[in-house]
């Protein structure tokens, strides 16, 4: 395997190299990816999230039963892991982090080209969790006012980033525990509740659904990497990935879906809803807290997305600058209106991963030049933007002069998107299918 990183059996001590020009310590068990995958499975958004679910086509749109949104949170979780974990075994074999990892499909300089995509959604979902986990807690206790709960969040983030090995292992010993107790009790909690019936509902709209949870689960594919190069074997890093996020992401929407079925079938308010439990505020500061997982991932990876850039720029230095930009931004900026630009942004690396995931481990099997030499592949590109176009033609998000002008494309072809179709799925396997023929042809 042509790669220029040494990795070295550590302790559990042991903590994340300043540059790329140092060895590779890898200390993480199985069960410290699990914690990692765990915590980053659950969040205040996912919460939220689970509207898309319940109600695939918008508002005034019928809701699906709630046998078609369980069955649609289970198949999109497991289908949009897959290669999250599939990314990570790539990371434990070759020591580079994430956008390094391109190098091996693009070469080096074309690798710029996602990295500087990946820099503006991680610095932007960076920014959003600061202001997630501000509002979240500001509504537990409206006493301290909301730019003081952002400062607070900003600084405990740059904390995490500075030692990320060390926060990995107490997100493990002690969060995953809490998030498990706590999403445990708030789903006996809401189970209580008056259901409706199992299929009480449509089945229409189930493959948006699913599409839905398949794009948030995948998001997570540009920055699996970057923790799984610090694991003791790849089998380790697939299994704690694949099942800690797995069963946490899984158990969020599930807990979002029923509590708006439920607690806040009127107001909407899930947040809310969780508050008016018995002992809801209680449970729900914990998961407030443990959002700064979210937002540590996004400040750490976006200090080593950098990195691929400027290898020798020290990423203690770099996660302190970012956490201080996220929060400046999260206290000027009206980062509402950017969540829909950022899933726009999201849905370019649904395409991208089957083109990795497919050039490595059917094409070269394994044999990449990560290196600062590698050489530049202009034809993998073809198969990414065929993905991205199959991507958009079937579902084009909510931005609305992006989505008028492919509905305008898919109208001038003659294409109209079936109720059945899966964006994310389609265009994971056209791109697949793509980069057979591409992949070869430099081989």
């Amino acid at each position: 395997m042509s790669a220029q990183f040494t990795k070295v059996t550590a302790d559990r001590h042991a903590e994340a190299p300043k540059t790329l020009d140092e060895p590779v310590p890898q200390p993480l068990t199985a069960i410290d990816q699990f914690g990692l995958w765990g915590n980053l499975g659950v969040s205040l958004l996912g919460f939220t999230g689970a509207l898309f679910v319940l109600r695939p086509g918008g508002p005034g749109t019928p809701n699906l039963s709630l046998a078609a949104a369980l069955t649609a949170i289970v198949a999109g979780t497991v289908l949009g892991t897959l290669p999250v974990a599939l990314a990570g075994v790539q990371g434990a074999r070759t020591g580079a982090p994430a956008m390094v990892l391109l190098r091996g499909l693009f070469g080096t300089r074309l690798s710029y080209l996602p990295t500087a995509l990946n820099l503006v959604q991680l610095f932007g979902w960076g920014i959003f969790e600061v202001v997630t986990i501000a509002t979240a807690a500001h509504t537990i206790a409206p006493a301290l006012p909301k730019p003081g709960y952002v400062l607070i969040a900003g600084a405990i983030t740059g904390l995490l980033t500075i030692r990320p090995l060390g926060a990995i292992r107490v997100l493990r010993r002690y969060a995953t525990i809490a998030v498990l107790v706590v999403g445990g009790y708030l789903l006996i909690q809401l189970l209580r509740q008056p259901l409706p019936g199992l299929t009480a509902g449509s089945w229409s709209g189930f493959w948006l659904a699913t599409d839905t949870v398949v794009g948030v689960a995948i998001s997570w594919f540009p920055l699996a990497a970057d923790y799984a190069r610090h694991s003791r074997s790849p089998k380790a890093a697939a299994a704690g990935t694949m099942v800690g996020y797995s069963i946490t992401q899984v158990l969020c929407y599930s807990l979002g879906l029923l509590a708006l079925l439920t607690v806040a079938r009127h107001s909407g308010d899930i947040y809310g809803a969780f508050i008016a439990l018995p002992a809801g505020s209680l449970a729900f500061a914990v998961l407030a807290a443990r959002e700064l997982d979210q937002c540590f991932a996004d400040v750490y990876s976006t200090a080593v997305s950098l990195q691929n850039l400027r290898p020798r720029w020290d990423r203690r230095l770099l996660t302190i600058v970012i956490t201080g930009c996220c929060t400046a931004g999260a206290l000027w900026l009206n980062i509402a209106d950017y969540e829909n630009f950022l899933t726009l942004i999201g849905s370019v690396f649904v395409p991208l991963s089957a083109v990795l995931l497919t050039d490595y481990y059917v094409i070269a099997r394994g044999d990449w030049d990560v290196s600062q030499r590698s050489g530049t592949r202009w034809l993998m590109l073809v198969p990414w933007a065929a993905g991205f176009v199959c991507y958009q033609l079937i579902n084009p998000g909510y931005v609305s002069w992006w989505a008028s002008a492919w509905t305008t494309v898919a109208a001038w072809i003659g294409f109209t998107p079936a109720s059945w179709m899966s964006a994310s799925i389609l265009s994971f396997a056209v791109a697949a299918v793509i980069t057979l023929p591409a992949g070869r042809w430099r081989r």
